[in-house]
């Protein structure tokens, strides 16, 4: 079927667009783009007026869940909450069980989503074996079964020499190194950002100094290897500072943030909320503002969700014991478009930290809306007013520290190679 998305403002930074036209859609992929196309009969249109018209968001961080923890989420309900989020693709993390660290597991993945999931599912394999950090996975393997990056996400690689040459190894073969940097002995056993709110509430702190030396390693060690590295989840002034500084000496490092991260500070830990409990940990005021200016200089590349959602068995505990991860999909998008409304980024900007970086960070064939392109497209009001209840979150699990938030801006239309997924 042939779909025509017609009158709205097309944004695609991937071509320098910003004006009204129209798409059409045919056989999945982008046939034309201009003004007052004549479709052929039968086409499905979609009234796009007032709207925004966007290449398909990219979440390049989130937890499936499946293998192995389904009673948490799965592909089919992860990737519904995917597409209502506007989300058209997502790469999911490999802490699964078991860890997606050879091919029988990649391909199991991506098989169950060619059936199940409504938008787009790359895995992601793990640097080591079993997550472990002992010994390299096979990454070969892992990219030939349509692994899109490698991490090891939920833990760093501690031993710097197995990371210099996983860098080494993923370079020669062309697959992203995703990198969660943290001090594990400077964390310790703290279970929040460290500062007045840690010692106020009597819980074990986070020093932003446990995150801060690990990024400096992987800016160093991807400067000596003269190999790519993404850092994951940025949450410091100080990660910030250092990849600016990087990248102005042209080392090859990317990153991403969360919403979270530029959103809320550590007070939301405020009453033991264990849905304001992720790490890295929420920090402080600074560290939000940081956010805000990395992403107006370009010094972050991306928005990701780290979309990790909990049974409320696992969230509804004592702090201390609560698991860390917060459900992402759904909010991410209006939560974003607030940076447009406080003058953090353009349109244009957004969009592409939401889609073209992640896409071309990851090496996927997304993020544009050129002529031949992959037919995947949100469309946008953003101007939409709604509020986040559990009730109506399409994810299996419901920890979010949004939870009776308003919000303002929705996907109303999530398009997948032509195909309308998901309608407001």
């Amino acid at each position: 079927m042939n779909l025509l998305i017609k009158g709205g403002r097309v944004i695609d930074p991937s071509q320098g667009i910003d004006e009204t036209m129209d798409v059409l859609i045919a056989d999945g992929v982008v046939l034309e783009l201009g003004q007052g196309i004549v479709a052929p009969e039968g086409t499905q249109t979609i009234d796009a007026s007032g709207l925004l018209v966007t290449p398909g968001l990219i979440d390049m961080h989130v937890h499936l869940r499946d293998p192995g923890l389904e009673y948490k989420e799965d592909i089919a309900t992860g990737s519904r909450a995917a597409a209502a989020g506007g989300f058209t693709s997502v790469a999911c993390m490999p802490n699964t069980s078991p860890v997606i660290d050879n091919k029988a597991v990649a391909c199991y993945v991506v098989n169950k989503a060619q059936s199940e999931a409504l938008v787009n599912v790359f895995p992601i394999g793990s640097i080591t074996k079993g997550s472990k950090g002992d010994s390299l996975a096979e990454m070969g393997d892992l990219k030939e079964a349509g692994c899109v990056a490698v991490s090891d996400d939920g833990k760093p690689v501690c031993n710097s020499e197995l990371m210099r040459r996983a860098l080494e190894y993923a370079k020669g073969i062309g697959i992203t190194v995703i990198s969660h940097s943290e001090d594990l002995a400077l964390v310790g056993e703290g279970v929040m950002n460290e500062g007045f709110v840690s010692t106020e509430l009597g819980l074990k702190g986070i020093p932003w100094a446990a995150e801060d030396i690990a990024v400096a390693r992987e800016v160093y060690l991807a400067e000596f290897a003269a190999a790519p590295v993404h850092i994951a989840h940025i949450s410091t002034a100080g990660s910030a500072r250092i990849i600016r500084n990087a990248k102005a000496r042209g080392v090859k490092v990317t990153c991403e943030t969360a919403p979270h991260y530029f959103t809320l500070t550590d007070d939301a830990v405020r009453g033991y909320n264990t849905n304001a409990k992720m790490n890295p940990p929420l920090r402080g005021e600074s560290d939000v503002a940081a956010m805000k200016a990395a992403l107006a200089d370009g010094t972050i590349d991306a928005i990701a969700t780290d979309h990790a959602p909990h049974h409320p068995d696992e969230k509804d505990v004592e702090f201390n014991a609560a698991l860390n991860g917060i459900v992402g999909l759904e909010t991410s998008l209006p939560l974003s478009l607030k940076l447009v409304e406080d003058g953090v980024l353009d349109l244009k900007g957004l969009v592409s930290v939401m889609s073209c970086n992640p896409a071309k960070i990851l090496g996927l064939d997304r993020g544009t809306l050129r002529v031949g392109a992959v037919g995947d497209v949100t469309v946008i009001d953003p101007a939409k007013e709604w509020q986040v209840e559990a009730a109506k979150l399409e994810s299996k699990s419901k920890n979010s520290p949004f939870l009776g938030w308003k919000m303002k801006g929705k996907a109303v239309y999530t398009v997948v190679k032509g195909q309308v997924v998901y309608q407001a």
